[in-house]
């Protein structure tokens, strides 16, 4: 089998600040950062097996069938989507890092996949003209500063009946990142599940699907929590 080797990322931008300007040179300095590690990314073996714990229960959560338009936000170097590549009709890989785009064009030159297309798109400061069946993103929503606002835009963009995958962090006491990062430090599903259902999101369920353990022995449990459009 051939392994594509020379990629790297997560992908999405910084949080909470109520100067609008710091919060942008913060997020340029963070996607910098972004760009940097993409090259790097895939050669952490965590990201992979991260990756492959949430395509194996998201498949069991989720009804998936092959005729479905797939997004995945924050879609980083696209390890999770590559996983699927066969699961879905069509997969965009959709993030507002650059150089992450530019590794899953290789990626998909590499494979040959045409039905996967990456985008280099910032979904939190712009409108998108299209539709998908299922939107998936990992480690991505701790990063976006106004997450209900982007749980709202998933709603818009997903047809009837379509679903929503969220992998994150629980809470945390910030030791993930690190205390000079400002992110969400992680979410209660219990309280992430009410906001989707507030949303309009049905049959919203969340099980603990994977654990990050640092080099310090210290572990970050991830949850995966899916939903269901309500039906017009």
């Amino acid at each position: 089998m051939h392994v594509w080797n020379g990629s790297a990322n997560l992908g999405e931008l910084i949080t909470d600040s109520t100067d609008l300007q710091e919060l942008k040179i913060k997020k340029k300095k963070l996607m910098n950062e972004f760009d940097a590690r993409a090259r790097e990314w895939d050669k952490d073996l965590m990201h992979m097996d991260r990756s492959m714990a949430i395509a194996t229960e998201l498949e069991k959560m989720i009804p998936i069938n092959p005729y479905m338009r797939a997004l995945e936000y924050g879609a980083g170097t696209g390890i999770l989507s590559f996983l699927l590549k066969d699961r879905f009709s069509e997969i965009t890989l959709m993030d507002n890092s650059q150089e992450m785009i530019n590794v899953c064009n290789e990626k998909t030159e590499f494979y040959q996949t045409s039905h996967i297309i990456p985008i280099w798109f910032d979904l939190e400061h712009q409108a998108f003209d299209g539709k998908f069946d299922i939107i998936y993103n990992q480690m991505v929503l701790h990063h976006v500063n106004d997450y209900e606002a982007i749980i709202h835009t998933f709603y818009s963009l997903l047809n009837e009946n379509g679903y929503l995958a969220i992998a994150d962090l629980f809470p945390e006491d910030g030791s993930f990142h690190g205390m000079d990062v400002k992110v969400h430090l992680g979410f209660d599903p219990d309280k992430l599940s009410e906001i989707l259902k507030m949303a309009g999101f049905k049959n919203v369920e969340h099980k603990t699907c994977f654990e990050v353990e640092r080099d310090s022995g210290e572990k970050f449990p991830v949850f995966l929590l899916v939903a269901q459009k309500q039906s017009d």
